[in-house]
């Protein structure tokens, strides 16, 4: 068996077998089979697609390739919440330290930005000296600690994932449903985790822009989860704009202590706490969805969420301090208005494009090896249906080197459309619930 063969059947549209799917994980993750020949599998891939018997064996190569935990001396459920990503979608930070308050185990294994979105792993590394490369020893000492843990994937767990993910992020090929549900669903199988809730973006901030792409995504994740023997439920939710206000790794950290202390954007609190309440519901702490938001709403009124968050970050190494010192996460040294062109009202938000241009700034990687500035961020003033007037601000761009500067501007710029009446129709922020 030789990986160009491989290559060249998924090419021509061939199916592949598990043993063959097999010999490609397994190679890629010993080193014998090199980035180039992986990057033209996945581009086949991106291309022809996988059907289900293909993303089955993807998804179980790559969990198998590493070791699936099990957190049978921690008592109760282990819950765990996934997002496949968009702008200023921080909630994990957020929903962490609520289910961990309310009596749940969350061992959270997470990612680092992919594409044009921002990764949990690297809003983690904004607090100043937080460890999210913690052992699986340490890892349990956490959980069993705080009852929360928030890492990424070691050496041990879903090692093909960590390979593969890095490189779909620098070649183009992560918008596949295949390719997401296999680096999803091995990543969280591996955790020890009993139930799994899935919040699925749609939108033009979205790896999936079409509804009918994220609900084909969601039903391939959940039956993958429940062929596993877990919980599942995946929420389609609205990237039709960014989430919250700040969009940039320390902003985000910040965002997400304000929801902890009550306060924040109403749209990421509502769904911080709609998906923390499904996470209840299923690691059966509440007797219904409605229940558990009741529960995660009193775990922030009552500051035990918060308590938690502080727990947590000390537990890993963090300076704790930031949730009532903000100034201690890293701080951009310039900041540059984006301005209305027009009067009207947003009347859409080519959401995607924010995200390339906080990544151009630096605040993601276009290589492997790009270091994220942490710093850098956007301050979102207007959403969809908002009055604007002409030279009204937008946007506020935090930032530290101006080299890309004038292009990212111009990019933020043309990412809002604005019209001379206000749309009929409000989104909702959950469209629709597959799983349930």
């Amino acid at each position: 068996m030789r990986a160009v063969d491989l290559i060249r059947k998924k090419r021509d549209c061939g199916v592949l077998s598990r043993e063959e799917i097999d010999f490609l994980v397994s190679g890629y993750t010993r080193g014998e089979i090199p980035d180039y020949q992986m990057a033209a599998w996945l581009m086949a891939v991106w291309i022809r697609g996988l059907n289900r018997a293909e993303i089955a064996a993807l998804t179980e190569a790559m969990l198998y390739s590493g070791e699936v935990l099990s957190h049978s001396e921690i008592p109760g459920k282990k819950v765990d919440k996934h997002s496949t990503g968009g702008v200023g979608d921080k909630t994990s930070l957020i929903l962490a330290p609520i289910v961990a308050a309310g009596g749940l185990t969350v061992p959270m294994i997470s990612g680092r930005g992919l594409g044009h979105t921002g990764g949990t792993l690297d809003k983690l590394e904004a607090i100043p000296g937080f460890n999210v490369n913690l052992s699986l020893a340490e890892f349990r000492r956490v959980l069993c600690e705080c009852g929360m843990g928030l890492i990424g994937q070691t050496a041990e767990i879903a090692p093909a994932d960590k390979k593969i993910y890095a490189l779909r992020d620098v070649t183009s090929t992560v918008e596949n449903v295949g390719l997401i549900c296999a680096s999803i669903m091995s990543k969280k199988l591996a955790e020890g985790i009993d139930a799994l809730v899935l919040d699925v973006k749609t939108g033009s901030g979205a790896f999936m822009k079409k509804e009918e792409d994220s609900v084909r995504l969601a039903d391939v994740m959940v039956e993958t989860g429940k062929r596993m023997g877990k919980r599942v439920v995946a929420l389609i939710t609205d990237m039709d704009q960014p989430l919250g206000r700040l969009a940039g790794h320390s902003h985000e950290v910040l965002e997400s202590v304000e929801v902890l202390k009550g306060r924040g954007p109403e749209d990421l609190r509502d769904l911080s706490l709609e998906l923390s309440a499904w996470m209840f519901f299923l690691g059966e702490k509440a007797k219904s969805v409605e229940e558990g938001r009741r529960l995660a709403e009193k775990m922030v009124a009552t500051g035990q969420a918060l308590e938690k968050l502080r727990r947590g970050i000390r537990l890993q190494g963090g300076d704790e301090r930031i949730v009532d010192e903000p100034e201690r996460l890293p701080q951009a040294r310039f900041h540059a208005e984006v301005a209305g062109q027009t009067s009207g009202y947003v009347s859409a938000i080519h959401c995607e494009q924010l995200g390339t241009a906080l990544a151009m700034l630096g605040g993601g990687r276009e290589k492997k090896e790009d270091k994220i500035d942490h710093a850098v961020g956007l301050e979102f003033h207007k959403r969809i249906a908002d009055r604007v007037e002409k030279g009204e601000k937008l946007v506020t761009i935090h930032y530290n080197s101006d080299a890309k500067l004038a292009e990212a501007k111009t990019l933020i710029a043309s990412s809002y459309v604005v019209s001379e009446s206000a749309p009929r129709e409000k989104r909702p922020l959950v469209r629709r619930i597959i799983g349930a």
